[in-house]
């Protein structure tokens, strides 16, 4: 079986998002089109391997909160709300915009 050419994905963060990812706004990723399991890669995976892969802040707990988006991070899926799309079960597509949004503020 021919292995499957990876996806190319853009990843942006705002809102103050940016800071746990080296301050960089916008990731360009090659993501592979199946997990461990062969199953297609979702925006629920694409979590875990922002937080393993691209996350250089120890801080994981700003983005993430037991094992889901934190509550108050908006997600859009191609500027949509991921509540329309599936939430973290959205199957990633080729050139998918992947946004995170925080709306906390304060320190």
């Amino acid at each position: 079986m021919a292995s499957e050419e990876n996806i190319s994905i853009l990843v942006e963060f705002t809102g103050g998002l940016e800071m746990l990812f080296s301050d960089e706004r916008k990731h360009k990723l090659s993501v592979p089109p199946r997990d461990n399991q062969g199953k297609a890669v979702t925006v629920g995976w694409l979590v875990d391997y922002l937080c393993e892969e691209v996350m250089k802040d120890s801080r994981k707990e700003m983005f993430v909160l037991d094992g889901h988006v934190r509550p108050g991070i908006l997600v859009l899926i191609n500027d949509a709300d991921w509540e329309l799309e599936g939430e973290s079960s959205y199957a990633l597509q080729p050139n998918d915009n992947i946004l995170f949004v925080s709306t906390l503020h304060g320190g």
